[in-house]
Order: structure tokens, then C-alpha cells, then sequence
């Protein structure tokens, strides 16, 4: 980071157009959501509500025209929106120029921005048949861009990479019990239940179900010797489901806590420095908001 961060914030508060909307557009430029963020939440919300809504043959059939132009209306505002954001992002240093355009083009958030534009421009094109229904479901997924104004979001995916070695060797202690007990109930029950247990891959069904704990009921074991694997399966597949469940508590507990921390440290030290506001995101103060910035 280049500078100070009171001279960055100091500069900022009189920024100019570039700078203004960056910081009306980027959530995690200011103390408290935008109403700018709040009405783009509010729109992919509708555009998602008018997505479920148009999968119902009834409502189409009758609300046709209001669908398309409601889809012409959400994709032209999102695509003012996204260019609003790939302009201003030159007023953080970090995205400044055309190399630091690309980048932000090549951030998850901008992504999904990019990918939530496709489906409606798709639909306007004339697509026809599968392909069409498959993006107008798609358009469902615009709520996706809402992650980039969630805390708890944000939280939830650093608690996830920290724990990722943990979590990856609870999936495999699951798949290679999957893989035993699955063998096991084909060995014992494949002669008296060919068509559920003639093969390993076939048993796997009655694994997950019971490993899990659904217990669909539509495949058991009627041998004594597979009733007593049964039981043994579904003890284990609580041990094995509750282990994810704690090392992703741990996780959550840890990143709130550190969250906490760093609003704490972001509050003392505005105290220290009236002048300046508290951050909500303290480490983000690498996107330095400048005015001037050219591209």
C-alpha cells in the first residue's frame, strides 16, 4: 500500500466522479451499505422473483410480453451497472489502468456480474427449445451476486479456506467408508438382493442413504450378517456427518471472532484520529480511492 491510510481516507472524501461512484457502487468502500448496493440488491431480487415466476407455463402463457419487457428493463440496468463498476474501479490503486481492469474483470464478484448479464441477453436473442429453458433457469443464479454484499458471506468463505485441509480429509474418511461398507453389503446380500446388491456401485445407493442418515427405506438388507452392517453403517454415518459439522463451527467462531477484532482496532484507532471514519472492512484500505485516477 502506498501511503498513509489517513491521507488515502482524507483524499477520498473529496473525490471526484470516479471516486464518488466507486464508493456508491463498492460495498466494502464505506462504513454501511449504499443505497445504490441496497436498490441493486433489490433489483436481482425481483429479477430472480420474475425468473421463478416465468417457469410456471400458466404465468407465461398469460404474462408473456410483461416477462420480456421486465427482462429487457433487468438486463439493460445490469449492464449499466456493471460497466458503472468496471469504470470506476480505476479510483482503487490496486485496479488502476487497463491491466488493473482486466484483473477486476477476472475477480469472482465481477464474474458473476458477467455471468448474471448472459442468461437475459440469451432469453431477448430468441433461444429456442432445452437451451432456452435452461437459461431462463439460469437467471435464477443472479442471486448469486448478492455474496459480495454479505459480511456473513465473506466470513463463511474464509472460515472455509482456513479450514480446507480439515474438511477435505473428513470427505475422504466418508468416501472410503462409503466404499467399505457398500462392498461389505454386496459380498453379503448380492445372492438374496441381486437387483439392489449385485454390485458394489448398486449398493452405494443404500450407503449414502443410510451413511447420511435419510433412510429412504426403499433398499435394506434382509440377511442378519446385513442388518448387523446396517446398524454398524448408520452409527458411523453420525460420527461422520457431526465431524464436518464441529471443524465448520470452529471455523465460523474464529472468523467472527477475528471480524470482531478488526472492527474493534478499525473503531480505536477512528478514536484515535476523529477525523477519520471507522472501516468496516479494515484490510480492504489497499483499494486506496483516489480522484484523479486515469485510465
Amino acid at each position: 500500500m502506498s501511503g498513509d491510510p489517513e491521507s488515502v481516507i482524507r483524499v477520498s472524501g473529496q473525490a471526484g466522479v470516479r471516486a464518488r461512484v466507486y464508493r456508491a457502487l463498492e460495498p466494502t468502500a464505506g462504513e454501511r451499505l449504499s443505497w445504490t448496493n441496497r436498490c441493486v440488491i433489490s433489483l436481482t431480487l425481483a429479477s430472480v422473483l420474475v425468473a421463478i415466476l416465468d417457469s410456471e407455463p400458466l404465468i407465461r402463457t398469460q404474462a408473456e410480453p410483461w416477462f420480456m419487457r421486465l427482462e429487457v428493463l433487468f438486463s439493460g440496468l445490469f449492464t449499466l451497472e456493471y460497466l458503472a463498476r468496471l469504470w470506476s474501479a480505476g479510483a482503487a490503486t490496486r485496479w488502476r489502468g487497463l491491466r488493473g481492469r482486466v484483473r477486476w474483470m477476472f475477480t469472482p464478484s465481477a464474474i458473476a456480474d458477467l455471468l448474471a448479464l448472459l442468461p437475459g441477453y440469451l432469453v431477448l436473442a430468441g433461444t429456442e427449445g432445452f437451451l432456452l429453458r435452461l437459461v431462463r433457469l439460469l437467471r435464477v443464479l443472479r442471486i448469486v451476486r448478492l455474496g459480495r454484499f454479505s459480511v456473513a458471506l465473506s466470513l463463511m468463505s474464509e472460515a472455509f479456506r482456513a479450514r480446507r485441509h480439515e474438511l477435505l480429509l473428513s470427505v475422504a474418511s466418508v468416501l472410503v467408508v462409503l466404499l467399505v461398507t457398500s462392498t461389505l453389503l454386496h459380498l453379503v446380500e448380492a445372492r438374496v438382493q441381486p437387483e439392489t446388491f449385485g454390485s458394489i456401485p448398486r449398493a452405494m445407493w443404500w450407503s449414502v442413504v443410510t451413511l447420511t442418515t435419510v433412510g429412504y427405506g426403499d433398499v435394506y438388507p434382509v440377511t442378519w450378517i446385513g442388518q448387523l452392517l446396517a446398524g454398524a453403517t448408520a452409527i458411523a454415518g453420525i460420527g461422520l456427518i457431526a465431524m464436518p459439522t464441529g471443524i465448520l463451527a470452529a471455523a465460523f467462531a474464529d472468523a467472527f471472532a477475528g471480524h470482531r477484532r478488526r472492527v474493534e482496532a478499525a473503531a480505536a484507532r477512528g478514536r484515535d484520529r476523529p477525523g477519520l471514519p471507522p472501516a468496516v472492512f479494515p484490510p480492504l484500505a489497499d483499494q486506496e480511492v483516489t480522484p484523479g485516477n486515469r485510465t
